[in-house]
């Protein structure tokens, strides 16, 4: 690790040993969770006032199946903890005495303080209990969607090392799928930001660009789409706010698992959590190799072996009910092959990523209703990317790149709750160091990524042409510093069935480019009660910040990148952009059974950004557009747990209209005229995801059927049939060309002699009818597709009673559809969806 990076750990270091040293006093009350993650804690009575030690205290939330005991101890008190934010029904059992219920809701870290009296038997209390559906509903101003671990673990996960990608792609309507864990949200490219138990992580987590947290080390996920609260900042289409899993209060438990699929595809999972009233500890160990680690640009899979091993660790020292520390650890490390297509078989290109995360946490109650939170963090990416040992074997272009992304700060707030107002005031004080050393040589001049309109091998590229004398490798190394400051205030406020969400952050950033952005949010709910009705709307204004993977370099090529520059001749740093956004929706109860909840948001952009991507590598350089206008509808449709059964079905619309001119990038060739309007790829007419779910009992067998469909994203590198026939046999063969009955072959591509404008084709892509090609209003598309997963399991295959045997058996594709995620994209580049897969896994749970 570089000394300069040794010493910002050994800093933080320091500051959390100081913050625990510091507030570290002894108290008598209960303690609470960490991150955004809430705490239920009180006391239960019997008629006369009196304790009533082992009362059964129980929550439950009907639409993610999240489930949370605790029984009280000698002095009737109880405490549950580590619990997402969401709504949720209590009730309180115990022998001779009536069953107690009452509904509570979670939106602080703040402890929800409860003090339940019971009454004799034969009798039935009831307290804020909604009916016809009420608790189905949530009354908040943002969209959101929220997945527990028990949805999480029967999810049908095809990409490896990126469970995360693919649980928030399948859960959320307003996402369309795209390659190698990447997802859109919203429209844009990857404007997600992740907080992990407080953490706030708004760099790449694609496994193309770095590592990602183990799928089993996640409790629950809050995906919030609309109208994010004044907290989160940086980039806002998605916010996942994941709670990962704990072992404070905990009984021993865990998991050993071993997997095996199609592709040689090997995998095993441990994890172990355990604890007791003031600490707790959990553990999670995942390692998997697989023939087909990334999406290939062939249908058949070449050189594409990857492995992924992670180790994560959760830890939770609670010394006093005033005080709580926890420290979240996670390493983990990528290395996978590229994959080539028929046209690159000599090719042996590779890429290694390594990730180190170290967040320690500290929280302090001063009040009943006032809570201090500290979230001091360090992370450190490691990326290595290898050409091939000739580099005359790479092609079109030889490629090496050692770069390393280091983010350390610390995420500080105070939170105050009164029965009215949910108020938090904080601030994020942030620094990101970048060093990039990246090479680029030309070694087939004649691919079109080198080519003008007219088929002229562009001029400003020819000082890195290695097939001419001369021709030399264009290299660069730069580091930068980026110091982002921010501060905020938001506050929930009720009125009766009328919720305001209102907040303000303001946010300083100085790297490459300095800039200072004020934003106001509002947001507001109201619920009708008679018809189980919620409506919202909200106004968000947000500061999107550019992203950090290779910034400096592509800072320094100016407009148009090396395609119209020559290096050092043209430098446009990428700025900062600002966005106003607008979210209209509602969420309706049908009875006690059924949930509807839809979204429209309209987003509009100065300085919208995407990237631009080096052939079909997971390289890539941030890029500017002048501006974007995005709008479109998510929808949620699902059941609660009805005696066993589950349905959730989201889907979603979204148009992407993009502005020129482009700035940045390395080799960033699409011939958009710069006074035009086009489509871009993460634009999709329509995708949903329907899931059917059984299982018997708690823990018995179970089945999922899963259906994907997606429309198509843009693909614009064919838009008519000149274009088809300029590619290559393999190309033309990848988009399923024909014309008439003539097909291709990898080596030998069909030409003008056989195909006209009335007998042309392709299965995998919808190529415009002569004359009707727009790039606004009819652009290229990838074909359509339906993607159906099928998987059965148990979650106590011998019936035992304290340790559990798992077995599980899942097929990903069912019907074995051939199918593009997308082709020759200079945001995406060219990958097939996965062919049909088998999986099998079988554990051990205690």
């Amino acid at each position: 690790m570089p000394v300069a990076n040794t010493i910002a750990m050994k800093r933080l270091l320091v500051l959390s040993a100081l913050i625990a040293v510091c507030f570290l006093s002894p108290s008598a009350l209960f303690g609470q969770a960490l991150g955004n993650a809430g705490t239920i804690q009180g006391s239960v009575t019997d008629p006369s006032g009196a304790v009533l030690p082992n009362a059964r205290v129980t929550i439950i939330n009907r639409v993610t199946n999240y489930q949370q005991s605790a029984t009280t101890d000698g002095t009737g008190a109880f405490r549950l903890t580590n619990i997402p934010p969401n709504p949720y029904h209590l009730e309180v059992s115990a022998p001779n005495f009536g069953t107690v219920e009452q509904d509570v809701d979670v939106r602080s870290t703040v402890p929800v303080s409860l003090k339940i009296p019971m009454a004799v038997a034969g009798t039935k209390q009831t307290v804020t209990v909604e009916a016809a559906g009420g608790d189905l509903l949530e009354n908040v101003p943002y969209a959101h969607n929220d997945v527990d671990i028990s949805s999480l673990s029967k999810l049908p996960v095809s990409s490896p090392g990126a469970g995360v990608s693919d649980a928030v792609m399948l859960s959320s309507g307003a996402v369309a799928a795209d390659s190698n864990g990447f997802f859109h949200p919203l429209g844009d490219h990857a404007q997600t930001s992740f907080s992990v138990d407080g953490q706030p992580i708004s760099d790449q987590q694609s496994k193309a660009f770095s590592t990602q947290i183990p799928l089993d080390a996640i409790q629950s996920m809050e995906l919030i789409t609309g109208a994010p609260p004044a907290e989160f900042g940086d980039k806002t289409s998605l916010i996942v706010n994941a709670v990962t899993r704990s072992g404070l209060g905990q009984k021993p438990y865990g998991s050993l698992l071993g997997q095996w699929g199609s592709f040689a595809t090997y995998s095993e999972e441990a994890t172990l959590g355990l604890g007791n009233s003031k600490v707790g500890n959990f553990l999670a160990f995942n390692a998997v190799r697989s023939g087909r680690f990334l999406d290939t640009p062939e249908f058949t899979p070449i050189h594409a072996i990857g492995n992924n091993g992670t180790f994560f660790d959760h830890f939770d020292f609670q010394p006093s009910g005033k005080d709580t520390f926890h420290l979240n650890i996670l390493g983990a490390r990528n290395w996978f092959q590229i994959p080539n297509t028929y046209d690159q078989l000599g090719q042996d290109q590779r890429q290694k990523a390594t990730t180190f995360n170290f967040a320690p946490g500290y929280q302090h109650i001063f009040s009943p209703t006032t809570l201090l939170t500290i979230n001091p963090f360090y992370r450190h990416d490691h990326v290595n990317y290898y050409p091939s040992p000739d580099f005359t074997a790479d092609t079109p272009a030889t490629l090496a790149q050692n770069r390393t992304l280091t983010n350390w700060g610390g995420k500080a707030d105070l939170s105050y709750v009164t029965s009215r107002h949910n108020f938090k005031i904080g601030t994020q004080l942030m620094q990101t160091r970048l060093h990039e050393n990246f090479s680029f040589g030309i070694t087939d001049p004649t691919a079109g990524a080198f080519q003008d309109q007219d088929g002229n091998f562009l001029s400003s590229l020819s000082p890195y042409d290695l097939t001419q004398p001369g021709g030399k490798l264009f290299q660069f190394d730069a580091s930068k510093k980026i110091n982002q400051y921010a501060i905020y205030a938001q506050d929930s406020i009720k009125f009766g069935n009328l919720q305001v969400q209102a907040g303000l952050r303001v946010d300083i950033y100085h790297g490459i480019v300095s800039d200072t952005s004020a934003q106001p949010r509002i947001g507001f709910s109201y619920l009708i009660k008679p018809t189980g009705t919620v409506l919202r709307f909200s106004y968000t204004r947000t500061f999107e910040t550019p992203y950090n993977e290779n910034l400096i370099l592509s800072s320094a090529t100016g407009v148009g990148g090396l395609v119209s520059n020559t290096f050092g001749a043209v430098s446009q740093p990428l700025h900062p952009g600002n966005r106003n956004q607008f979210n209209a929706g509602l969420e309706q109860a049908v009875g006690r059974w059924l949930v509807v909840s839809a979204d429209y948001f309209w987003k509009y952009t100065n300085n919208a950004y995407d990237f631009g991507v080096l052939f079909n590598t997971p390289i890539a350089f941030p890029i500017a557009w002048n501006k974007s206008k995005l709008d479109g509808v998510a929808v949620r449709i699902g059941t609660p747990n009805l005696h066993g059964f589950q349905w959730t079905t989201t889907m979603g619309h979204t148009r992407a209209r993009y502005f020129p001119p482009e700035t940045g990038g390395l080799i960033f060739n699409n011939g958009v005229p710069p006074d035009s309007v086009f489509r871009i790829d993460h634009d999709q007419a329509f995708q949903q995801t329907t899931q059917l779910r059984y299982q018997k009992g708690k823990d018995g067998p179970w089945i999922a059927w899963t259906w994907r469909y997606d429309s198509g994203l843009v693909a614009g590198a064919v838009g008519t049939l000149d274009d088809a026939l300029g590619l290559t046999g393999a190309q033309q063969s990848a988009i399923g060309f024909f014309c008439g009955s003539f097909r291709p072959t990898i080596d030998t591509p069909l030409t003008d002699s056989q195909c006209t404008l009335s007998n042309y084709g392709a299965t995998r892509l919808v190529i415009p009818a002569p004359g009707t090609l727009d790039a606004d209003h009819n652009p290229p598309r990838v074909a359509s597709r339906n993607i159906f997963d099928l998987g059965v399991g148990t979650e106590n295959l011998f019936r035992r009673e304290r340790y559990h045997t798992t077995a599980r058996f899942m097929v990903t594709n069912l019907t074995n559809k051939d199918a593009l995620y997308n082709f020759l994209s200079t945001f995406s580049g060219t990958h097939f969806v996965q062919p049909r897969a088998y999986q099998a896994a079988i554990g051990f749970v205690f």
